[in-house]
């Protein structure tokens, strides 16, 4: 019979796995932003709230937080060296205000990250305290980015088109909450357990809208294209990167 223990470090490689291929996603849009040497209506803001994101799920996974959450150390720490180079790609193609907004924005969150830490270590005993704090703070940047696809849905609905949803991307969500749920349910974690519970119940209505509007949809994308061609690849371009990585 298969341990708690061991149950929970395969679920985890699995998890992963899952979130390793979530992270590359953005790959193709800075594949394009190199072809073109620029970075066009392309926004940084997705990798700039990841990066962010990666770094608490680091901090909480460590020893002296939450013992036992290598796993999820090995993961954000991937995660987070894949969205610096992302971030950096971005900088060298962007104009100065876009460099601008990247520097300051990541000194922000060192100064935050920097706070927290300090906080943690300093004020809280005991890893249960860390682990309060600091997975609090987690969730709710983790909750936020499962919920990011909300604007991509609104549009879905309002086109009646799923072309500009990214299906493949939706169901990856949904399978990287279930796995990295199980997880947290194998060796009770109710921290990543409450936000991936949400990524679960936001994948499912993702991939409800989408098989609905696949069926049903009308061609009101197929009209709005042949009339205003222009304005319909700008909205491509702005929603290609709303839609980012879901982590553990």
């Amino acid at each position: 019979m298969v341990s708690a223990d061991l149950a929970r470090f395969i679920v985890g490689v699995i998890g992963n796995v899952i979130s390793f291929g979530l992270f590359l996603s953005p790959v193709p849009t800075f594949y394009e932003i190199i072809k073109k040497k620029s970075v066009e209506e392309f926004k940084p803001d997705p990798y700039i709230a990841t990066a962010l994101n990666c770094m608490f799920w680091v901090f909480y996974g460590m020893p002296f937080v939450h013992p036992d959450s290598f796993l999820v150390i090995t993961i954000n720490s991937v995660g987070l060296l894949l969205e610096i180079i992302y971030l950096t790609i971005f900088f060298l193609y962007a104009d100065y205000r876009g460099r601008t907004k990247v520097c300051i924005s990541l000194l922000i969150e060192l100064i935050l990250v920097s706070i927290v830490i300090h906080i943690t270590i300093l004020a809280l005993r005991g890893t249960k305290n860390r682990s309060l704090m600091v997975g609090i703070i987690c969730d709710i940047f983790n909750i936020l980015m499962y919920v990011s696809p909300l604007t991509i849905m609104k549009k879905v609905i309002k086109t009646r088109s799923v072309k500009y949803m990214p299906f493949t991307l939706s169901l990856a969500s949904f399978f990287n909450g279930c796995i990295w749920m199980s997880y947290a349910l194998i060796k009770f974690d109710i921290y990543i357990l409450i936000c991936n519970a949400i990524g679960v119940i936001s994948g499912l209505l993702q991939l409800f809208i989408y098989a609905y509007y696949y069926l049903t949809g009308s061609k009101v994308e197929e009209i709005i294209e042949k009339k205003e061609p222009n304005k319909l690849e700008q909205n491509k371009v702005q929603l290609s990167v709303i839609e980012g990585p879901c982590k553990v």
